[in-house]
């Protein structure tokens, strides 16, 4: 029994969410489930690293899963043929026994896209938000965050997590050349919904309901009915889930 690393990359309108759910509606991991069962010619169960909410967009994504069966290049051609459209495998890793695509991971990176002119293009991958910001204010938000640990604010009830703590790593907004805007946050873990509630607070600075000082008693307040979960999830992308160098060395 060898234990393998799965690298996927999808378009999350259609599904919902990530992992694994009771019900008809389809998710990326049944799918991905699915697709290996009939390469493998077995029942595969996967585990999953992020959790990804329904209409949420991945670059990277990870999965494990224990099987008796030695993976090829062309294993990774035969799979994407039975895949949805909509759903990548990008690579498979040899890693050992005890790898965990959950645990192992060192930080993972979001980026969540704005587009202020109406777009039939993009609206799939971006939140229509067509209203002035002042974008200075939305910077000097992002480097608020940095400054802080405990993320409660900014995390959905009825989590089954110990704690929400978190260690920001990296927090900035982006202009484009199209004008559109984006807010990037890397940070060794994330809370249920906190991307989507950052932005949606941090907009409302950049909109001037609130100062800038508000935003900070938000956090410090540790009480998520002051943060604004409202931003929907198509402008929510996961870019990357980081791991030791050494783990992911072993592609087939």
């Amino acid at each position: 029994m060898s234990r393998y690393f799965i690298e996927v990359s999808y378009l999350g309108s259609k599904f919902s969410g990530f992992q694994l759910q009771q019900g008809l509606r389809p998710t990326i991991q049944g799918e991905v489930n699915r697709a290996l069962s009939i390469l493998c010619k077995c029942e595969i169960q996967t585990t999953t690293s992020s959790r990804t909410d329904a209409g949420v967009h991945a670059f990277q994504n990870f999965l494990h899963l224990d099987v008796d069966y030695k993976f090829t290049q062309k294993c990774i051609y035969s799979l994407n043929a039975i895949l949805d459209n909509d759903i990548v495998l990008k690579q498979i890793y040899h890693v050992p026994p005890t790898a965990h695509s959950r645990f192992d991971a060192i930080s993972r990176a979001y980026t969540y896209h704005i587009h202020h002119a109406k777009n039939p293009f993009v609206k799939e991958k971006s939140y229509y938000f067509p209203f002035k910001l002042d974008f200075d204010k939305l910077e000097q938000c992002a480097k608020i965050l940095k400054s802080h640990i405990d993320f409660t604010s900014f995390s959905k009830k009825h989590t089954d997590v110990k704690t929400n703590i978190c260690t920001i790593l990296e927090s900035s907004w982006n202009i484009s050349k199209e004008n559109t805007i984006s807010f990037h946050v890397t940070s060794n873990r994330f809370l249920r919904g906190m991307v989507k509630a950052l932005v949606g607070t941090q907009l409302l600075v950049g909109r001037g309901h609130i100062s800038i000082a508000e935003f900070e008693e938000i956090i410090i307040n540790k009480d998520c009915t002051l943060a604004d979960f409202s931003p929907p999830s198509q402008g929510l992308f996961l870019e990357q889930v980081n791991y030791p160098i050494q783990l992911l060395s072993n592609s087939v």
